[in-house]
């Protein structure tokens, strides 16, 4: 399907589930790989499987996997061709991106350009406006210390508002307002988090949409204008704007809508010279769609979509990146099937936090349609200094019904011992009334702790 690759030799930096996904799809295409590693996960299943492994420093992120000279460093002494950074950590570091490219490596990812172009939320929705993909009502730019303007703002915006982080993201670096009086307090508090957490103080404001679903469409944009989209999938099972539950296709998105936000999308891609895949995030509340951010990367829940679209979105983000066009058309992609993915966590499920140990006993669950993204095995150490997803479960069925049934059966058959999981909370999740109906939002699972045990 793919052409001859000029890539060679990528160097993986990242780790657990998502290195593991990324050498696998470069052993299907006959690349070799090179894993990165802190001095903590030298026993990290992808580093025993990779044809080189480099320690580039000790356990903390901002030493190791954050740590640009050392990623680089590795590159040039195991002769990398290309560097795929994953998601999270630098996958979304414009200066990352261009030091690669200036380092004589391929970035598997957009450019450097299109980063800081859509990861900056302010001038991510002034493009998005002009490339006519509907916006959530707003300030339409960011906001300043002039309290009375603020003031104003707010009240042609109508309350709720949302203060929100230009350089935010994860769910941090965001507060809502539900009345003028706690304005003002507000923008101060959310202005000193965005500074101390991402460098950057700059602050927008939003109409604050009450019982939205989170939406967003994967697309393909190879370095050749060819733009398709995959379709959308329903991200608004969340805690604290984490994502826990996701979905592909959402219920109630009709095809006239799916091919209409498509083309909006696609037209989107080609204003901003977009190659790489992506992902267009939206609210979607009384049948209008509402832009809030572009992820210029991998997702966690690229699964879903794999598994309804049939295409392999890592192995078409190499392909990309190694300038080969893309060898779909829009009139390719059909819908098959119904998929669900549920996010797999070390955390106590009451408490919700972490809990790294050892684990003594894994057993992955199995059956038709199921599919397991996890870097554990019997006696792996899950590390107390990183993000404690260890693992994906996804379900995939004929229809809704079926991929349920599927994961509930999928949850009771996982065995994690030695630590303590989010399983029993996710098996509650995929069993909630409220869930099955298909009747939710964003604000479930916030409702539903509220007032009952999940």
């Amino acid at each position: 399907m793919y052409q001859s690759n000029p890539i060679k030799k990528v160097l993986i930096a990242n780790r657990g589930e998502i290195a593991l996904r990324i050498l696998r799809a470069c052993k299907e295409l006959g690349i070799k790989t090179v894993a990165v590693h802190s001095n903590t996960d030298r026993d990290l299943m992808h580093v025993g499987l990779a044809d080189e492994s480099v320690c580039i420093g000790p356990a903390s992120h901002l030493q190791s996997y954050l740590n640009i000279p050392a990623i680089i460093s590795a590159a040039e002494i195991t002769d990398a061709t290309a560097i795929h950074p994953g998601y999270g950590f630098l996958s979304e570091n414009a200066d990352f991106a261009d030091r690669v490219e200036q380092s004589g490596f391929i970035f598997i990812g957009p450019n450097a350009n299109a980063i800081r172009t859509m990861g900056d939320k302010v001038t991510a929705i002034q493009t998005m406006k002009q490339a006519g993909v509907p916006c959530v009502p707003g300030s339409d730019g960011p906001i300043d210390s002039n309290n009375q303007t603020n003031l104003k703002i707010a009240n042609r915006i109508g309350y709720p508002v949302i203060i929100k982080a230009a350089g935010g993201g994860g769910g941090r670096g965001m507060r809502i307002v539900h009345h003028p009086d706690q304005l003002l307090k507000t923008i101060d508090l959310t202005r000193q988090e965005a500074q101390a957490a991402f460098g950057n103080a700059t602050l927008y404001m939003e109409k604050y949409l009450e019982n939205p679903r989170h939406i967003e469409f994967q697309i393909l944009a190879d370095q050749h204008g060819h733009v398709i989209h995959l379709g959308e999938r329903d991200c608004s099972i969340q805690r604290r704007h984490q994502k826990i539950v996701e979905e592909a296709p959402a219920l109630g998105i009709d095809e006239a809508t799916r091919t209409a936000m498509g083309k909006q999308i696609v037209k989107a891609c080609q204003v901003i010279d977009y190659h790489s895949v992506g992902t267009f995030e939206f609210l979607y509340q009384d049948g209008k769609f509402y832009f809030i951010e572009m992820n210029t990367r991998v997702q966690v829940e690229h699964p879903v979509t794999e598994m309804i679209s049939g295409i392999d979105i890592v192995k078409a983000q190499i392909a990309i990146a190694a300038g080969q066009p893309l060898p779909w058309q829009q009139s390719d992609f059909k819908i098959c099937g119904h998929a669900i993915e549920c996010r797999l966590n070390a955390e106590d499920p009451q408490t919700f936090l972490p809990c790294p140990g050892t684990v003594s006993h894994y057993h992955a669950p199995g059956g038709p349609g199921i599919r397991v993204e996890t870097h554990l095995y019997d006696g792996y150490r899950v590390p107390p200094y990183y993000d404690s997803m260890i693992g994906k479960i996804i379900a995939f069925g004929d229809d809704r019904p079926s991929a349920i049934i599927r994961m509930q059966n999928a949850l009771d058959e996982i065995i994690v011992d030695g630590i303590k999981t989010n399983i029993p909370f996710l098996s509650q999740i995929i069993r909630h009334p409220t869930y099955l109906s298909g009747d939710f939002d964003i604000n479930m699972l916030s409702k539903l702790l509220a007032t009952e045990k999940v």
